[in-house]
């Protein structure tokens, strides 16, 4: 990089209540490494999320639907996700 300009970060904020955190409550989607999950998230922690009345979405259909196209109830109410398998994760929708 000889003769250019570089970007410095100076300054680092720490904010908390943010990522999966911010969505405590709320129904999600998990997008993982095999499978995307859904359900009500009531659990964070170092390692691991914990979802209430949990589907294995097989199918999102058209991402602007109001529903998954093939999300299947799981026989479980409550389903713990590694946290290390989760690849990206927003707020979800009720089925």
């Amino acid at each position: 990089m000889k003769g250019g300009t570089m970007k410095k970060l100076v300054e680092v904020q720490e904010v908390s209540g943010e990522g999966l955190d911010a969505l405590m409550g709320e129904v999600v989607l998990l997008m993982c490494m095999n499978y995307f999950y859904t359900g009500k998230l009531i659990g964070v922690n170092e390692t691991c999320v914990l979802l209430e009345n949990p589907s294995v979405v097989y199918n999102t259909g058209e991402w602007s639907a109001g529903a998954w196209s093939d999300a299947q109830r799981m026989h479980c109410d409550e389903l713990y996700v590694q946290t290390s398998a989760i690849e990206s994760f927003c707020k979800g929708h009720n089925d």
